[in-house]
């Protein structure tokens, strides 16, 4: 079974320096039938204005992973870490027993643009921990390379817990075929364009929750 969640039934709040939308229940968003799918707790697309940011604040016991699509955004935390993240990089931070961290856009004119993906661990109270990457556009051309997983295959970032994030680029003819265990699920969110997903067409910010199946075929979708 595949269900269809369109980008404009997700909650949405506009605070001037953030435009932000919520896949799933946040703040001050609430909604009883859209809390989350399994360990998948949180995707909230957000735009930042330019000098403007989150200011530190605290995480604890959630696998954060930022997925910036333009602009960049500076990152700084309690562990002592420093970088920016720009398109085509990942970070993974592990809050854990708790960390304390900020996330600003100091461009003068452009808006960051990014995805920030929440996943609840298998285990409470690990150390934190913090790791970033970089995936070329080649690693994701016509194919879904994993981005975080628990085994950290094919370079992922590493997460604790049993689930595997995939970041695909699909255009022209391309598709991908996709297998997953017997009683395993799949969440697909389109970040851009058009796809099918077993031949169901979704658009940008649509999402399928897929149970109950296990082959999936994802093909970019053109305009009718």
């Amino acid at each position: 079974m595949i269900e269809i969640r369109r980008s404009h039934e997700r909650g949405s709040a506009d605070h001037g320096w953030l435009k932000t939308l919520h896949s799933f229940s946040f703040a001050d968003y609430y909604d009883p039938a859209n809390m989350g799918f399994g360990v998948l707790r949180v995707i909230n697309e957000d735009r930042v204005a330019p000098g403007t940011g989150f200011g530190t604040h605290g995480h604890r016991d959630m696998e954060i992973l930022t997925y910036v699509l333009e602009g960049a955004l500076a990152h700084r935390d309690s562990l002592g870490n420093g970088s920016v993240i720009r398109p085509g990089d990942v970070q993974r931070m592990s809050a854990g027993t708790g960390v304390q961290h900020s996330e600003f856009n100091h461009e003068t004119r452009g808006t960051t643009h990014f995805l920030q993906i929440w996943i609840e661990p298998s285990q409470r109270g690990i150390a934190p921990e913090y790791e970033q990457r970089h995936f070329d556009e080649a690693l994701k051309r016509g194919r879904l390379q994993p981005i975080a997983a628990p085994d950290a295959r094919e370079g992922a970032l590493t997460i604790h817990q049993d689930a595997v994030v995939h970041a695909g680029l699909l255009d022209g003819v391309e598709r991908v075929e996709h297998q997953i265990g017997l009683g395993r699920r799949l969440y697909a969110h389109v970040v851009r364009g058009r796809v099918e997903i077993n031949g169901q067409p979704l658009e940008t910010g649509d999402a399928a929750k897929c149970s109950d199946e296990t082959r999936f075929v994802f093909a970019h979708a053109l305009e009718a």
